[in-house]
């Protein structure tokens, strides 16, 4: 699946235009063909970052991109929602079209019916269900098509009039001083109808408030701030206008064990001080579910990290996993018997100090200090 144009620039989705126009320049130049002999992996590249810098730099653009992703510049429907969503539009009008809404339609005289408001739900997941992916059981309140007039408004399967007031135009102009001013038609709000005998359910809107509950598909991957876009499930439009979307945001739930950076799975692993002198093994519990033997060689130090390669999070939208990382806290023991503080003395006075080599050099150094 194609990248994210702000992943690609590697910004945030909040990124004003001069941090996007700096980010495109500091990665076209990195990335130009001119300065990789013309590789073809680095020309790729370049046209990915110009692509979204195209995209993202022209505000009508990025508003469309925003909201419909990229299938808001595919034409005649060919780039479909991976949510189930509707296809792409007959042009590039047609989604500001959608986006600012208020435009007349020409052709009738009168306004589209309006369309129904976006909606966000927060969704937390456990870092479990971030990496296998889940579906996941959601319950929204939302205004919905009214089931007793189903959407019309009225009572009647044909009683909307043509509105008086605006003649069935959706709008009404008024004289201001020298201008003439045009606005929505204050009876019919734009619709250019009205209703003879509205539903007593939902007052002539054709929705009613509702709570329903959805199975939305996150896929794998997934992170904090990821974000969903279900097409339709938004609040239904007046009288039959079209829904608006839902938008799911992620958010994570705190792990026993695991941190996560991207796609590296981060642990801290604390060992007795004998353990990191002579070697020895620590397990973990995989995200997989699989446990994770890793092999700790003598003389690790605090800090050290042991790496294994493919046991991290899932990639969103591609192949492959990240990395588990082990990070080794070496603990001194606080509490010894008599028995212990023997042996260990025992030790110390056999230490040449090549045992510590780090140690040995900076008391070395201070020496020369002083």
């Amino acid at each position: 699946m194609d990248q994210d144009y702000y992943s690609v620039l590697g910004v945030q989705r909040t990124a004003d235009p001069e941090t996007i126009k700096a980010a495109y320049r500091k990665l076209a130049k990195e990335h130009h063909p001119d300065r990789h002999n013309g590789c073809s992996e680095r020309e790729a590249q370049f046209k990915a970052i110009s692509e979204a810098y195209e995209c993202l730099k022209d505000p009508q653009k990025r508003a469309a991109y925003d909201r419909f992703g990229k299938a808001a510049f595919h034409n005649g429907g060919g780039g479909g929602d991976p949510f189930g969503g509707a296809g792409g539009f007959e042009s590039f009008s047609d989604i500001f079209s959608s986006i600012f809404g208020e435009f007349a339609d020409r052709q009738h005289g009168r306004q589209n019916p309006a369309r129904g408001a976006d909606l966000r739900y927060d969704l937390e997941l456990s870092l479990e269900d971030a990496f296998a992916g889940t579906e996941a059981n959601i319950s929204i309140e939302a205004l919905a098509q009214c089931e007793n007039c189903e959407g019309r408004g009225c009572n009647a399967e044909d009683c909307a009039k043509t509105c008086g007031t605006c003649g069935g135009a959706g709008r009404v102009r008024a004289q201001q001083g020298f201008f003439m001013v045009e606005r929505g038609c204050p009876t019919c709000r734009g619709s250019g109808e009205v209703i003879a005998d509205p539903c007593h359910a939902c007052e002539g809107e054709g929705r009613s408030l509702k709570r329903r509950k959805l199975s939305v598909k996150i896929p794998a991957g997934v992170d904090e701030g990821t974000r969903i876009r279900v097409a339709g499930e938004g609040e239904a439009g007046v009288r039959n206008g079209p829904g608006g979307d839902l938008y799911i945001f992620v958010h994570m739930k705190r792990h026993p064990i695991y941190a996560r950076e991207g796609t590296t799975l981060v642990a801290e692993c604390p060992v007795t001080f004998t353990t990191a002198a002579l070697g020895g093994t620590i397990s973990l519990p995989g995200i997989d579910g699989n446990s994770i033997d890793l092999k700790i060689p003598a003389g690790i130090q605090s800090g050290e990290q042991l790496r294994q390669r493919g046991s991290g999070m899932s990639v969103l939208n591609g192949r492959g996993r990240g990395d588990l990382v082990a990070r080794v806290l070496v603990e001194t023991p606080t509490k010894l018997n008599s028995k212990q503080k023997k042996i260990l003395e025992e030790f110390r006075e056999t230490e040449t100090g090549d045992e510590c080599p780090a140690s040995k050099g900076f008391f070395s150094r201070i020496r020369d200090k002083l």
